[in-house]
């Protein structure tokens, strides 16, 4: 499956230390980051991330266009909720996409922990027929 990693300033330690934990999870899919979310990622872990732009160079929707072409299966998106964002509106675009998609999205580390918990169970595989099926959304 395809994974996107994303994190704000203050939560990057937070996303660090929870794909470290799950690091054997995260070792079995696919990777991709915003630029030094997946740079902290790779050096922590050793994993490999696709990395796009930081957030507010446009990587929030670099991930959002894979989303929107059926690409992305699942985001951990570790947001702050309590310093504002100079990009706040790619990050609503990014939720949106991920609602319009029913793409999971992991905002916390509580949402993250039962997210990572369904992956390793195969809870996602959905995913796949989706995937193979075309997207959710058309009728």
């Amino acid at each position: 499956m395809n994974i996107a990693l994303i994190a704000h300033d203050q939560k990057k330690n937070d996303l660090v230390q929870f794909v470290t934990a799950y690091q054997a999870i995260f070792a079995k899919h696919t990777l991709f980051a915003t630029g030094t979310t997946g740079l902290r990622v790779n050096e922590a872990t050793g994993l490999n991330v696709t990395r796009f732009n930081s957030g507010p160079l446009g990587g929030d929707q670099e991930i959002g266009s894979m989303i929107a072409k059926n690409q992305m299966d699942a985001i951990f998106f570790f947001r702050d909720p309590l310093t504002a964002q100079p990009h706040e509106p790619d990050v609503t675009a990014l939720v949106r996409l991920c609602d319009v998609y029913a793409i999971p999205l992991a905002t916390n580390m509580g949402t993250a922990e039962l997210l990572i918990r369904g992956l390793e169970l195969g809870l996602l595989e959905w995913r796949n027929v989706v995937k193979k099926n075309g997207d959710i959304n058309e009728r």
